[in-house]
């Protein structure tokens, strides 16, 4: 039974990294990137519909996203879910597709993108190690039963912590990865 206890936290906590991973998608470098605005959710005929749903979605330059939408009318819908989103970015409409321009962050604007990185990253440790303590707690209750043995309730412990930090570690590589595409100029 812990050893299932064990593989259902190592699931969990790879689960934690690729959210992490795909949040931190979505913080503004200084390049264009798909990913800005893909999880925009548009008003489409009283559904609520991720933009990558309703539009193609690409990078003609290095510094500016064009959108797309299969439906002219849901243009205006876009543009208002663009400028609702938390991004930061002006929509420009011409009539078949909408345009970001992608600014150069300034140096201020860097520092806050570092902060929210951060931020993100402590949450997904915290959630890592609360995956730790339930599974150390399912373990010590087994134990406790006398389901497992004393030794194997300490091996399993041990593995536990091993899984923790290997996934922590994780979590601070792809923190830093995002961290040096923010800082880079």
């Amino acid at each position: 039974m812990s050893t299932e206890a064990l593989s259902e936290a190592e699931r969990k906590m790879a689960r934690a990294v690729e959210v992490l991973e795909r949040d931190l998608q979505g913080i503004r470098t200084g390049r264009a990137s798909t990913s800005l605005v893909e999880r925009i959710h548009v008003e489409y005929y009283g559904t609520s519909t991720p933009l990558n749903q309703l539009a193609g979605i690409s990078v003609p330059e290095p510094h500016q996203i064009m959108i797309q939408p299969w439906d002219r009318s849901v243009l205006g819908a876009i543009e208002k879910a663009i400028l609702k989103s938390d991004i930061g970015l002006v929509p420009n409409v011409d009539g078949m597709v909408v345009r970001l321009n992608i600014p150069l962050l300034t140096e201020e604007r860097r520092r806050d993108l570092v902060k929210q990185v951060h931020k993100r990253m402590e949450e997904a440790r915290v959630e890592i190690r609360n995956l730790r303590r339930e599974a150390g707690d399912a373990i010590k209750k087994e134990e406790r039963d006398g389901q497992v043995g004393t030794d194997a309730a300490h091996r399993e412990i041990e593995h536990l912590q091993r899984l923790t930090d290997r996934y922590v570690a994780e979590v601070d590589q792809t923190g830093a990865r995002k961290e040096q595409e923010v800082l880079e100029v």
